[in-house]
């Protein structure tokens, strides 16, 4: 019953529990693979606007079974986010549908100029 409670206020705990296996898995990585994957964990974060925890993970455990792979090809890190990592990093998180943060923003402007519209 606590358990419910608190994944009510605080989010799943299993998803808490598979970010931290990916976070160690990540921290595994032999350099440079840990400091780009880290850096551009960073960035998805931000970009991916991703609210959906089902789907963060999903993005998450194929990111890191990405640099895994590159790391036991060692295919050099370029040849995996190409000259730009922004670009990258973006159309990889494009990749994962879900709720992001903007679709309730989104709702929001609809449904205030709906009513200012009705007004």
């Amino acid at each position: 019953m606590a358990a419910k409670w608190i994944e009510t206020v605080i989010g799943s705990l299993e998803q808490k529990k598979q970010f931290r296996r990916y976070r160690a898995r990540i921290g595994a990585l032999p350099e440079p693979y840990e400091t780009a994957a880290k850096a551009l964990e960073r960035y998805l974060m931000y970009c991916s606007g991703i609210t959906d925890g089902e789907t963060f993970m999903r993005m998450f455990d194929d990111f890191a079974d990405l640099w895994e792979r590159a790391a036991a090809d060692e295919t050099p890190v370029r040849a995996i986010v190409g000259d730009d990592p922004v670009e990258f990093a973006e159309t990889f998180a494009a990749a994962y549908s879900g709720k992001h943060w903007i679709d309730k923003e989104r709702a929001r402007l609809i449904k205030a100029i709906d009513e200012a519209a009705d007004a």
